[in-house]
Order: structure tokens, then C-alpha cells, then sequence
């Protein structure tokens, strides 16, 4: 076979690639590893530690609405991303020289600088990121799911080199943050989208193309059923899964002999979940397609359920790590299946609204209340009734989700294969906002 004859992806695809991989990095390296830190450096309790993540979770409220409505209004321009790589470039010198003062100074004021500053790279940020990509992918003819599967090879190589690093000097993880926010900037200023591709799907010479981002068009989703059904699967699956990973770290290590050993036993085992996610993205498009995107997020809301709920009940380290793997496919299914679901179901004009109101902006409304609900249950009740509590959110917003959501599988056409006529077509059969 002629080598000449092989044809490699796109340079966008690795450009893409790239900016989902060191994003990523910074994320995993940071948040895997933010509750042990707040513990075990920060000295800060259970419910403390809720108390962050809420703090967190609050002030990404403040982000998220604005960063949908301005992400739509520039479409392929770098603005907010750029805002978002600055913040992240600071993360070494923030917990360096600032937070641990500050949370000795006064928990509350801690917590809201804190979250001011977080949030502004991670829960506000990701919105930004991934509707930034995921426009530029669905222009230039790339299966978005394939380009995120860099952020989940991110996740299994930052955990791995993470726990290395929060061992031998817990410090250094955000120093190392911080080198990764740099190499982000630079994919950043190289990464290039056709200006003759469409804006987020819409054929470029198309009029809806350069319809405005009115306040009334952005209001008016909220007339829509479909979109408050989305909404309450993502509080009562998407929330509740990153409210019961905040402190299951410190649950993990109390199974083991000393919390160093737990902690390295964690990162190894996240290595491997983030790596088998990795490989179930490649194929997840596929999958999804064939599926539909309901139907994907419908079970990711199960898989969760069996997650937490068998956490709940195990009562070995084996039992633990198995039911901590069921991740690997759950992350794969959310990220694909929601993205495909606002751009069959939704007008895609405004997907970043959407996926920033309907997904980020209610899922951290949500964990603004569950972390310090959660955080306090851990410390009256223990993590197992806890966990029990949670399960029991997720199977029932699962089940009401079934009759609620729309169904998409007859409405989405593959990437790429979408003429402009098509495209057209498809925006006036589309429920529009």
C-alpha cells in the first residue's frame, strides 16, 4: 500500500485536539485533586469543603448566562477563550501565595474568591471552551466527539503525573497548571477555521446566518417544554454525578491504610478510567448516532444511579474501583449525547446558549445547593446514606426524563454530510428559539 494513499486528519482536528488536551490537563491536574488539598493542606473539614465547591458553583452562575448569549454573539472569534487561558496561566501563584490565606483569614471570604477565580477557568469556563470548539469542529466538518477524546487522553495523564507530583510536592500541581495554560495559549493563536465555513452550522451566505442575537430571541427559550426537561435532566443526573465525585476521593481513602496510599491508589485508578474513556470516545459518535442522543442521555442518568447507588453498598476497594470505571463510559455518553441533542432539537444559532443555560448554568445552580446539602449529610449521616439519597434523585429525574425529552434520532443528519439547501431545510423543521 502507497503511503501517498493514506490520508491523515485534518490539521484542524489536531489543532482542536490540542486545545481540548491541555484544557483538560489543567483541569484533571487541579480538581482531581482540589478536595484532598482542601483537606489535607487547607485544613478544611467536610462541610468546609462543601461550602468551596458551592462557592464555586455560585459564582459560575454569574458567568454562564453572559458567556452563552457573547459565545454566540462572536462565533468564531477568541475573545472569551482568551480570557479564560489568562485566568488559567495564574494558578500557580493563586494557591501559592493567596488562597490558603485567605480561607484562614475568613472561610467565606476564602470561598468567594475562591470561586470567583475557579470558576472563571473551570465550571464558567468549560461552556466557553467546548461550545468554542464544537462550533469550530461542526464548520470544518469534524465529528466533535472524536476531537474531545484529547480531553479525556488529558485526564489520564494528568491524574497519573498529578498524584506523582501532589506526593513528592502538592504545590507543584499548579505551577504545573499554570505551564499548561501557556502551551494552551499558543494552540489557541494558531488555531484557524475557514471564514468561508458556516457559523455554527448555518450556511455562511444564508441571512440566518447574520440574524441577530436578540434579547428577545435569547428570552424566548425559555418558552420552551423541551427545554426545561433538558434543564431538570441535567440537575437530577449531570449535577448530582459531580456532587458525589467533589469528596468521593476522601470516601476512596478511607479503605486503605493511610491517606498517601489511597491517594496514589486514586490517581491510578482515575488513569485508568480517563484512559478506557479515552478509547470509548473514538466510537461513542457512532454510537450515538446509531441511538439517538435521548436515548444516550437517558443512559448516562442510569449508569449514574448504578454508580452511586453500588458505591453506596460496596464495601471493598475491588467493589469501589469497578463502580468508579462505569465513568469511563458515562462521560463519553454525556458529552456526545448533549451536544447532538441541542443541535437537533434546538436552533443552532444558539447552541451555546443553550448548552451554557440548559446544561452549565443549571447544572451549577444545582450544585450550589447540593454541595453544602451534601457536604453536611457526609458529616451528620455518613457517605453511604448519603449516597443513597443521591441514587435515589437520579433514578427518579431518569424516569420523569423519559417521557419528557424530545425525541432526536429522526432529526440529525451526520457531520459533513448536511448540504447548505439541507441545512436550511433543517432550520425550519427545527423548533426554534
Amino acid at each position: 500500500m502507497k503511503l501517498n494513499n493514506i490520508k491523515l486528519p485534518k490539521w484542524n482536528f489536531w489543532n482542536f485536539g490540542g486545545l481540548f488536551f491541555f484544557y483538560f490537563l489543567i483541569w484533571a491536574v487541579v480538581l482531581a485533586f482540589l478536595p484532598i488539598w482542601l483537606k489535607e493542606e487547607a485544613g478544611l473539614d467536610a462541610s468546609h469543603t462543601g461550602l468551596v465547591f458551592s462557592a464555586i458553583s455560585l459564582i459560575a452562575l454569574c458567568y454562564q448566562p453572559f458567556f452563552g448569549v457573547i459565545s454566540d454573539k462572536l462565533g468564531f472569534r477568541k475573545n472569551l477563550f482568551w480570557f479564560v487561558v489568562i485566568v488559567a496561566l495564574f494558578m500557580g501563584p493563586f494557591f501559592t501565595f493567596l488562597f490558603i490565606p485567605l480561607l484562614q483569614y475568613n472561610i467565606w471570604v476564602g470561598a468567594i474568591i475562591g470561586g470567583i477565580y475557579l470558576s472563571a477557568v473551570f465550571q464558567g469556563g468549560v461552556g466557553v471552551v467546548e461550545a468554542y470548539i464544537e462550533r469550530a469542529s461542526r464548520a470544518s466538518s469534524i465529528e466533535y466527539g472524536r476531537v474531545r477524546l484529547f480531553g479525556s487522553i488529558a485526564g489520564a495523564t494528568a491524574t497519573l503525573i498529578g498524584g506523582m507530583m501532589y506526593l513528592y510536592n502538592p504545590i507543584s500541581i499548579f505551577w504545573f497548571a499554570s505551564c499548561s495554560a501557556a502551551v494552551l495559549g499558543i494552540l489557541l493563536h494558531t488555531a484557524k477555521v475557514d471564514p468561508s465555513a458556516s457559523t455554527a452550522g448555518v450556511p455562511a451566505d444564508s441571512n440566518e446566518a447574520s440574524s441577530e442575537i436578540t434579547k428577545e430571541r435569547v428570552f424566548s427559550i425559555f418558552k420552551l417544554k423541551n427545554f426545561w426537561f433538558l434543564s431538570l435532566l441535567i440537575v437530577g443526573t449531570a449535577s448530582v454525578y459531580d456532587v458525589f465525585d467533589q469528596q468521593f476521593p476522601n470516601y476512596y481513602n478511607q479503605f486503605f491504610a493511610s491517606p498517601s496510599l489511597g491517594t496514589q491508589r486514586f490517581s491510578e485508578l482515575v488513569s485508568l478510567q480517563t484512559a478506557i474513556e479515552a478509547i470509548l470516545m473514538i466510537f461513542m459518535p457512532f454510537i450515538i448516532n446509531k441511538i439517538g442522543a435521548k436515548n444516550g442521555l437517558l443512559l448516562f442518568g442510569l449508569l449514574t444511579f448504578v454508580r452511586i447507588f453500588g458505591t453506596a453498598i460496596a464495601t471493598d476497594t475491588v467493589s469501589l474501583s469497578l463502580l468508579r470505571l462505569i465513568a469511563a463510559v458515562e462521560m463519553p455518553l454525556l458529552l456526545v449525547s448533549i451536544f447532538k441533542y441541542i443541535t437537533s432539537v434546538f436552533d443552532i444559532r444558539l447552541s451555546a446558549t443553550i448548552y451554557l443555560l440548559a446544561f452549565n448554568f443549571a447544572k451549577q445552580a444545582a450544585i450550589v445547593v447540593f454541595s453544602s446539602i451534601a457536604g453536611n449529610m457526609y458529616t451528620s449521616i455518613g457517605f453511604q446514606n448519603t449516597y443513597y439519597f443521591l441514587s435515589a434523585i437520579v433514578l427518579l429525574i431518569t424516569v420523569i426524563s423519559i417521557f419528557g425529552l424530545s425525541n432526536d434520532k429522526n432529526k440529525r443528519e451526520p457531520v459533513g454530510s448536511v448540504t447548505p439547501k439541507q441545512n436550511k431545510e433543517r432550520m425550519v423543521a427545527v423548533p426554534k428559539v
